[in-house]
This record gives C-alpha cells, structure tokens and sequence, in this order.
C-alpha cells in the first residue's frame, strides 16, 4: 500500500482572495487618478465577432480597430493612437455591416472627444477651446451585447422543410461548382463547332 502520498505538500488554498480584491480594486482607483481625465479602461476598442460557428452569434470587443475602418473615418494610424484609439494593422474587414458600426463608434467618438492643449493657453489645431466639461469615464464606449433571440414555435412552413436536406444539397452545389461550369463551357464549344460545320 502507499501511504507515503505527502499530500499536504500539493494542497493549493485561496485565503488571499479577499485582500487580492481589495488590492486590485485600490489599484484601479490609483491607474484611474494617474490618467484622468482620460477613460480608466484604456483605449477605445471596436465590436467584433466571435470565431467559429458556436460563438459567432456573440459580439465583444476587439484588440484594435483596422486601417481601412481608421482611414474611413477620416484619421490615420498615428493620429488615432495619439487619441486613444486602439488600432490593429493585423485586422481585415469581411463584413461590411461591422465596417460600418465601427466606423461610426469612431465618429461618434471624435464628435464627444475632448483634446487638451498640451500647455495651458495655447490652443493648437485639433485642441479643444473650452475643457470645463471634461469627466472622466470608466469605459470609453461600451459594447453593447447582442440580443438573445427568444425560443418561439416552430411553424407549418419550417415543419415541412429539411434543414439537412437543404445543407446537403448547398454543399452538393458548392463541391459540383467548377464540374458543372466546365461541361457547361464543353457544350458551349460543342455547339459553337457544330454551327460551324454547317456552314
């Protein structure tokens, strides 16, 4: 028998948990005080989609907004950087309807923007004249979740259709593509030949 386990050894406990809260909590109140006025959360992030077919139903925020959504939105890379705007050069837009609700986060963010003069009383392009209404905010713009569709009945029409059947007859289709294009392109010359012929 084994006996010899040493068990004690290998027990992990969590008594800190409660001051680690605290402590993360009096960390975030001294990063928001170290940045003020500007947003405590960081820099604004973009809506995008979960990967896979399981989650992208789902929207969160993204790591950073692309170059053309930068571009649209009339600023460039460095100027959006500069006011806290997150960009990622990595990003590609396969959805226009995200395109453009980001692209409109960002307008609508520079319509609220207020930019501070670097030194006090010297306005320069961009700068913003009058500052008093400046507050500081936890997150930038949140993202608002998509919402839950709700489980309603099935009706008559969804009862008499096939889902599987549909699905295997749409990847019927796609596998059957350059297939059917290429005998579609065979009698095309066939015919073009037999017309000549008969000339």
């Amino acid at each position: 028998a084994h006996f010899r386990k040493d068990w004690q050894r290998f027990v992990k406990t969590w008594h800190n948990q409660p001051a680690r809260k605290l402590r993360r909590r009096q960390q975030r109140a001294i990063k928001a005080k170290a940045v003020a006025p500007r947003p405590a959360s960081g820099s604004l992030r973009p809506i995008v989609r979960c990967p896979t077919l399981k989650y992208n139903v789902k929207t969160r925020a993204g790591r950073g907004f692309s170059l053309s959504e930068v571009k649209e939105a009339g600023l460039t890379k460095l100027s959006a950087q500069s006011l806290g705007i997150a960009v990622d050069h990595r990003r590609r837009n396969r959805s226009e309807e995200t395109f453009q609700k980001n692209v409109q986060i960002l307008k609508e963010y520079q319509a609220k923007l207020i930019v501070f003069p670097r030194r006090a009383g010297k306005v320069k392009k961009g700068d913003s004249e009058d500052v008093s209404g400046a507050t500081q905010n936890e997150f930038v713009m949140p993202v608002d979740k998509a919402p839950r569709l709700k489980a309603r009945a099935i009706t008559a029409d969804e009862k008499k259709r096939s889902v599987r059947k549909m699905l295997a007859m749409e990847l019927s289709n796609a596998r059957l593509v350059g297939i059917r294009e290429k005998s579609k392109q065979k009698k095309e010359e066939e015919a073009k030949n037999a017309a000549l012929r008969k000339k």
